[in-house]
């Protein structure tokens, strides 16, 4: 199989794309989980809370406009087929543009600032890109728009081995409860095991790009996944935190091997708003 030219252009323009439809497309998967869950939330406050959720997706999907007022940090997932070979510019600079573009022709807000003096960018750049060289000839981008109510709730611990499963769901289950209303439930629980500290906390993350629904492949950490579910369904936060049996849609885990000494854990939430999407060019 020979080399395949991209042009960097291309991926400014599915970058542009789906920071819009990432915005005002709820996806299908999120839908659904909100009319199931109205479904079986018994308290009446709490379903009006998902019929409101469930009306706000339907109008910014058809007069497309935001889902929410905070339109996120662009969170970027790339993963790069070895048998690429990117041309007519750089990688970054394109995936930067590519937000530039989506935030101004969508009329999103533009979020990002100086972390120091608070200084406003303007234009909702640089995205936070997290790169995979893997086999193939195709380029696959993941963009999440992450809103930073849910974001400011995340966690990251590491932990002895003696923590064991026990510790970590205690942790998870802890880390939602002290959440409360703040990440706008229901959320998405984003769980990532192992690696080291930061591994884990992109494991969380990238966790949340798993259509909600979608378990694990390996039967342990889905029926991990589901324990956990349960737990923090009883805690009685409520959509909205206002009370009610669903307070998380899902929880998703990833894993990855760690060293003998440690048990890191990552918790990363995701507010009922779940704003992702992805192509491959």
């Amino acid at each position: 199989m020979g080399v395949r030219e991209i042009p960097v252009d291309r991926i400014t323009e599915v970058v542009r794309r789906l920071c819009i439809e990432a915005n005002t497309i709820l996806g299908d998967d999120v839908v659904a989980a909100l009319e199931t869950s109205l479904a079986i939330e018994e308290s009446p406050v709490g379903q009006d809370v998902f019929r409101q959720l469930i009306r706000n997706a339907d109008i910014a999907r058809t007069e497309g406009i935001p889902l929410c007022q905070d339109t996120g940090m662009v969170v970027v997932f790339l993963e790069i087929g070895q048998d690429v070979h990117l041309t007519r510019g750089d990688l970054e600079t394109a995936v930067n543009e590519g937000v530039r573009q989506g935030y101004r022709d969508g009329y999103l807000r533009a979020s990002t600032l100086d972390p120091l003096t608070r200084k406003n960018f303007g234009d909702n750049t640089p995205a936070v890109i997290h790169t995979r060289i893997v086999p193939g000839d195709r380029i696959k981008v993941a963009l999440a728009a992450k809103g930073f109510g849910s974001e400011n709730m995340s966690q990251v611990a590491l932990f002895p081995p003696s923590h064991g499963i026990d510790g970590i769901k205690k942790f998870v289950v802890g880390r939602v409860d002290a959440a409360g209303p703040n990440p706008c439930p229901p959320v998405v629980v984003g769980v990532g095991i192992g690696g080291t500290m930061e591994k884990a906390a992109i494991l969380s993350k990238e966790s949340l790009l798993r259509p909600i629904g979608h378990r694990h492949p390996n039967p342990d950490i889905s029926q991990l996944e589901l324990e956990l579910l349960k737990e923090i369904n009883n805690l009685g936060i409520g959509p909205q935190g206002l009370g009610g049996r669903i307070t998380a849609l899902d929880v998703h885990i990833e894993t990855y091997p760690t060293h003998i000494g440690s048990i890191p854990v990552a918790v990363n939430l995701q507010c009922h708003s779940g704003r992702h999407k992805e192509s491959i060019i």
